[in-house]
């Protein structure tokens, strides 16, 4: 493969957890395009990089110059064209993840020039409320919109329920916490779901990020309930929890958001 090809470069690698990183990249020779808050955009390597010592061996052989492409959503501001961040696990058995783990800062790989998706805030009308409910990296998509959007002037709230395993996978946590405290227009609700395997007590809520929803943890954060004629509901990661909720919401009131029929609940599945 050329060397043109693998047209940008790893500027900054964060490992915020095992099998967990931030990946920011920038692209060698060429601007990023514009985007919304909430899109994606391709990664690719070529068969032939090398995978990571985490990573589980492959059932097939792959084509050494042939590209691995898969979609990651984009956590960096839309306003920031410098640089895209993505937040991405380790699939140990994957085809694409393990090499990119196994990447550097200054090693090059591709990034697309285009990006995709309808997962914004664009068809949220004005002063109505917004809801992030994510898993794990779902939490991707979110980070765009509040460095992006988040604006204590609008008359919009915002809050993020963010549920995993244990504390050290809540990505952006230090983010999120110092943002909840200087803007009082945003709400963010942490919780684990394996806290008997914190090295230090969890002092926080503890369950599947649903259980945040169900105990009105959000009413209490904002004095009243949040519901479909003021509230729209983001959900992103863990395809259990995304069907899960996007019952209970259907049920509640809530609308599927379309590309032809504009709703107030709106579903990114990541796998």
């Amino acid at each position: 493969m050329a060397e043109s090809t693998l047209n940008a470069v790893v500027a900054q690698r964060i490992e915020v957890a095992p099998g967990l990183m931030v990946l920011r990249i920038v692209p060698d020779g060429w601007e990023l395009p514009a985007f919304q808050a909430g899109q994606f955009t391709l990664l690719g390597l070529p068969g032939g990089a090398p995978r990571c010592t985490l990573s589980d061996p492959e059932e097939k052989a792959r084509h050494p110059e042939a590209l691995i492409k898969r979609a990651y959503s984009i956590a960096s501001s839309s306003v920031a064209h410098e640089y895209v961040e993505l937040f991405i696990t380790l699939v140990r058995s994957g085809a694409l993840t393990p090499r990119l783990f196994a990447l550097n800062p200054g090693d090059r790989l591709w990034l697309s020039p285009k990006t995709s998706g309808l997962f914004t805030l664009e068809s949220v009308p004005a002063g109505n409320h917004v809801v992030l409910i994510s898993t794990g990296t779902g939490l991707a998509p979110y980070m765009s919109m509040l460095r992006t959007h988040l604006c204590p002037t609008d008359g919009r709230r915002y809050a993020v329920l963010h549920g995993a395993r244990h504390s050290w996978d809540l990505g952006y946590r230090s983010e999120l916490i110092t943002l909840a405290r200087v803007c009082p227009a945003f709400t963010y609700l942490p919780i684990v779901s394996r806290p008997e395997e914190e090295p230090v007590t969890w002092s926080g809520t503890t369950g599947h990020v649903q259980s945040l929803w169900d105990d009105g943890a959000l009413q209490s954060a904002w004095g009243e309930p949040p519901t479909p004629a003021t509230t729209h509901v983001f959900l992103c990661g863990n395809p259990t929890m995304v069907d899960d909720l996007t019952t209970r919401l259907l049920a509640a009131g809530w609308t599927n958001h379309t590309k032809k029929a504009p709703g107030t609940l709106h579903v990114e599945r990541y796998w």
